[in-house]
């Protein structure tokens, strides 16, 4: 117990809040690494914040010096979830994607 200056009691135990408001832990196998790049097109996701295209433009470029066919994607902001059809778009056309953060 910790006491407040009026000497109260009050318990030192902490509720933590999980915002998302999931019940059950989304648990999911890791899928495995790409044998190779040559010959694999891989989607670049900038989120909308400052600076990730200067991410994404550094990457894009090794990328294709390994023979990686890239395609770029833009979420409208980052403070939301990609809408489904950009998430569905980069599923069917990309076998490994990239997302950038910065700031």
């Amino acid at each position: 117990m910790i006491a407040h200056e009026d000497g109260a009691a009050m318990s030192s135990t902490r509720t933590l809040l999980d915002p998302t408001g999931e019940r059950q832990l989304a648990v999911r196998p890791r899928l495995p690494r790409l044998a190779r790049l040559a010959g694999t097109t891989v989607g670049l996701l900038d989120i909308s914040k400052p600076r990730g295209d200067v991410f994404l433009n550094r990457l894009e470029e090794r990328l294709r010096e390994r023979g990686a066919a890239v395609l770029r994607y833009r979420k409208p902001t980052f403070t939301k979830p990609a809408p489904v059809d950009l998430r569905q778009e980069i599923a069917v056309n990309c076998g490994a994607v990239v997302e950038a953060l910065a700031d």
